[in-house]
């Protein structure tokens, strides 16, 4: 009997890992009924990282009342793992998707400080958290914040949530922050390098992506280098340089430095829970895949962190599009690559369609 494993990440804005899985097993039960389908959906600490662990793993989910990016009242999810840890998705409270319109230097990651304080009073001593798709370059204070720690100006008043506080902090006061909190182990699912700041850091890099124009850039990007020199002063150690301090606008920052957080590569952390790897070597293919695949993809997203996971096994991508040929791809281990969008037609024109392109490709994956 064969024995197939479907890994994907999801396709984004159209398929979660979960739908790929659930379409692709079912189009290869149909073509070779005899098979063996182990489903692992993943992802790299964005967008479906609480389904992908609670599909592997199992748990369950639970809703709290938030404040949005911009403060407004949202309800969002963490997932409830079986050993009691949970899993927390910062997008769900403060992504760029939670908002029809996004504001650079107001918004602010405070839900996601209130999501891990509610998983925390729920009993769990082990957090995970997925940092990808933010829509806040605030280095984490709001997040800090709604735990009890005290950004304030040089009279003493508490600067405002998002961005544009970062300039104003004169002190820090972490007197406040939760017991709870404190005592809890958080590891930071991150699949960038960046730093805090600088050229490279979290404002150039993704504010604008954010909506931040050149000169909200500069602006953050100052805010950002002054959250981290009076974090020094604070703490005693400078973190800014870390790789992962970046990422979802200086969150890694936050955490790490206040948190005593560890980051850790997103889908290795989902792979490793899941048990991936010993299963990939009893497999006679891994089909993995994602929306697209380009040069980043090779820096360790979900396709590639998957292959490297299944050394021995063949692996296959299925894909919206990629600008990767299967001759870059085979030196990390993806030895064939199916696009469900050969055309590259737009993506506004296809994205209705994702379903329908995604079963017909998968006729083309031969055992």
């Amino acid at each position: 009997m064969k024995r197939v494993i479907i890994a994907p990440d999801s396709f984004k804005q159209t398929l979660s890992a979960v739908q790929v899985c659930e379409i692709v097993s079912e189009q290869l039960k149909q073509s070779y009924p005899d098979i063996h389908i182990d489903c692992v959906p993943v992802a790299d600490g964005g967008e479906g990282t609480v389904d992908a662990f609670l599909f592997s793993v199992g748990g369950e989910k639970v809703y709290s009342k938030v404040k949005s990016p911009l403060g407004n009242d949202i309800t969002a999810y963490y997932g409830i793992l079986p050993d009691g840890s949970a899993i927390i998705e910062m997008a769900q409270a403060s992504g760029i998707a939670t908002e029809k319109a996004n504001d650079p230097l107001k918004s602010s990651t405070y839900g996601t400080g209130q999501l891990i304080l509610h998983a925390v009073k729920n009993g769990a001593e082990k957090i995970y958290i997925g940092i990808g798709g933010s829509a806040t370059t605030d280095g984490g204070t709001g997040c800090l914040s709604a735990l009890g720690v005290k950004f304030t100006k040089e009279k003493g008043e508490e600067i405002p949530l998002g961005g544009e506080g970062l300039p104003q902090i004169k002190n820090i006061d972490i007197s406040g922050l939760d017991e709870d909190v404190r005592n809890c182990t958080i590891t930071v699912l991150c699949d960038v390098k960046n730093p805090l700041y600088g050229k490279n850091g979290a404002a150039y890099i993704y504010a604008p992506q954010k909506g931040a124009d050149e000169e909200q850039v500069k602006f953050l990007d100052k805010g950002l280098m002054n959250l981290a020199e009076k974090a020094e002063e604070c703490l005693g150690c400078d973190y800014s340089s870390l790789e992962g301090a970046g990422a979802a606008g200086g969150l890694g920052f936050g955490l790490v430095a206040f948190l005593g957080a560890q980051l850790k590569r997103g889908v290795d952390t989902v792979l490793e829970a899941t048990g991936f790897e010993a299963k990939a070597q009893k497999a006679d293919l891994v089909i993995t895949g994602e929306g697209k695949m380009d040069a980043q993809s090779l820096m360790g997203k979900v396709p590639f962190g998957v292959a490297s996971k299944s050394i021995g096994t063949k692996v296959i991508a299925i894909v919206g599009v990629s600008e990767v040929d299967t001759r870059q791809s085979s030196k990390y281990g993806i030895e064939e690559i199916i696009e469900t969008n050969p055309l590259h037609l737009p993506f506004e024109k296809i994205k209705h369609n994702a379903r329908q392109m995604l079963t017909e490709a998968c006729a083309k994956i031969s055992l």
